[in-house]
């Protein structure tokens, strides 16, 4: 397999456009044309990664956390990052990250959070936005399933776990055809009414070329009507962090034995314990503080995240049972994800999970 069908198919599970403006998700190193047949799953690409890459002859390390933030200048080895790039080109092992990406798409980090705690009735905790345009088109009547059918085909109208959605309404289009056209109806210099729908569905901003030409193929007119407007509506299939419900209330204390037990017991900070039963969670995989007052507006009991500083814990004060897990306790199951990405689409594919504990915090 060519890493372009592996990079490829990657960017569209975990959609590239989903990740931080300051982000750096996607191929890093690589030569998209080389063959691949093997990849290696860590949540950071270490030395100690490395080694184990070269060792096991491995094509491609695909990790969570990006090796390259930020344009390298120049590959001398001086710091971590050039060291690791230098060595990945010279044993011909490609590099892609999936980072903020796999944090705001659904299933993503904050959700495989809620799958490991047996949350139910999981929802998005902040939706992305801006991510939505409603598109407008008139169609004569007899035409609107063509036109219609072709556009859903391409990708549009799909609203949360609902798709094919759109709306239509019959009226009167007028035009007057001029002397260097080719009128679908009507006759040159003449104005002409015709029986049309108004339709209108929403689309994902990324999809608008493929889904107007979707348009323009289906539709009958020489020239096609349509127009397009940027929503302020957010997307509930994407965003950071995610709330659920526990399958029953728990005390605090055994709430937060069952956190230890899933994200590790070596890291675990809290808040005060304010005496509650715990019983609607918000979880947010990495540094998801600043999505406290989002967690507390969901009515969570409980808000999981990592990066907690010593402040923050004094302003949940008795709202909520605030819990720092630790960056790495909230993320290392990303790669479970990637795994199960990756062998989904292609199950010949030869992958494993990197041996080398990546955490660089130590505990004493």
């Amino acid at each position: 397999m060519k890493l372009s069908d592996f990079s490829g198919y990657l960017d569209g599970a975990v959609p590239l456009f989903l990740q931080e403006s300051w982000d750096n998700s996607g191929l890093q190193v690589g030569e998209p044309d080389q063959e691949i047949s093997s990849a290696l799953l860590t949540l950071d690409i270490t030395d100690e990664v490395m080694d184990e890459a070269v060792n096991s002859r491995t094509d491609v390390i695909v990790s969570h956390h990006p090796l390259i933030f930020s344009g390298l200048k120049r590959l001398i080895g001086q710091s971590a990052t050039e060291r690791l790039v230098v060595r990945a080109v010279k044993n011909n092992i490609a590099i892609y990250s999936a980072h903020t990406n796999l944090d705001s798409v659904w299933n993503g980090v904050s959700w495989k959070m809620a799958e490991k705690l047996s949350l139910t009735h999981v929802r998005v905790l902040v939706p992305a936005g801006k991510m939505l345009v409603k598109l407008v088109t008139f169609v004569p009547q007899s035409y609107l399933d063509r036109v219609r059918n072709a556009v859903f085909n391409a990708g549009a109208g799909s609203i949360g776990n609902y798709d094919n959605c759109g709306f239509s309404l019959p009226g009167t289009g007028s035009f007057r055809p001029g002397e260097n056209t080719n009128p679908f109806v009507g006759e040159k210099g003449k104005v002409h009414f015709e029986k049309e729908e108004r339709f209108e569905t929403v689309i994902f901003a990324r999809d608008t070329k493929k889904i107007i030409g979707a348009l323009l193929d289906a539709h009958p007119y020489e020239e096609v009507a349509y127009d397009l407007y940027p929503l302020e509506n957010t997307n509930i299939n994407a965003g950071m962090g995610c709330t659920g419900e526990l399958p029953e209330a728990l005390p605090e204390p055994e709430f937060l034995k069952l956190t230890a037990s899933v994200f590790g017991y070596e890291g675990l900070r809290y808040s005060r314990n304010r005496g509650k039963l715990i019983k609607k969670v918000a979880v947010c995989g990495g540094a998801g503080i600043s999505f406290l007052n989002n967690a507390i507006g969901a009515g969570a009991d409980a808000f999981i995240t990592g990066d907690i500083k010593y402040h923050s814990f004094s302003e949940a004060e008795d709202r909520i049972l605030l819990i720092d897990a630790g960056h790495f306790g909230t993320e290392k199951f990303s790669v479970e994800i990637l795994y199960d990405l990756i062998i989904k689409k292609f199950p010949k594919f030869a992958v494993r999970f990197s041996e080398t504990n990546t955490n660089p915090i130590n505990y004493l």
